[in-house]
């Protein structure tokens, strides 16, 4: 539909009465619309959502189509109000939720503090467990960690290279790892 007495005349029969053949109408101005769309809205079922709306409002808005204009641009003038109303929606609704999360936050604070610090200690105790039952070499990158000490540092110490610092750092932590999770199990 690339006339616009085309559109004319298939607007036309849409205001005697033929809504149907607005369908022809839709299927000419669908993927330009939904371009518009997702070019500021980035979940398709959204673009989807939207372009149906858009559509929904020209159809009952027809009347107010000025015959000569650009029935694209004036689409695409309806989309904008449908995305203006979309995204004051979306923030709302972003802003009630995170009141929500909030006042849940709030009410089970200090439970989950409680919790939190019985676990930490736990954990911490068989953390140092697992460390004490690595190879010496091998705690001694651990503490060398915890210490603060270079990589570099680290490996003039036990005269090696840096690599083997790396990976030996790599292999204490899935050694750490694997103790935790066979004592957490």
């Amino acid at each position: 539909m690339d006339d616009r007495s085309e559109v004319e005349a298939v607007l036309n029969e849409v205001a005697r009465g033929r809504t149907e053949t607005f369908g022809r109408v839709v299927r000419a101005y669908a993927l330009p619309l939904r371009s518009f769309l997702s070019s500021q809205v980035h979940h398709m079922a959204d673009v989807d959502d939207l372009a149906q709306e858009v559509f929904l409002a020209a159809l009952k808005s027809l009347p107010k189509f000025r015959p000569g204009d650009d029935f694209g641009a004036w689409l695409r003038g309806i989309a904008r109000n449908k995305l203006l109303v979309y995204f004051r929606t979306q923030s709302r609704r972003l802003q009630a939720l995170q009141r929500f999360r909030d006042e849940v936050t709030a009410v089970i604070e200090a439970d989950l503090e409680r919790s939190a610090a019985a676990d930490r200690a736990e954990t911490i105790e068989q953390l140092l467990r697992c460390v004490g039952q690595l190879p010496e070499r091998l705690r001694k990158v651990v503490r060398a960690g915890l210490d603060g000490d270079t990589p570099a540092e680290l490996a003039r110490e036990l005269s090696t290279s840096v690599g083997v610092i790396y990976n030996m750092h790599y292999r204490a932590n899935q050694l750490l790892r694997d103790c935790l999770r066979k004592g957490i199990v």
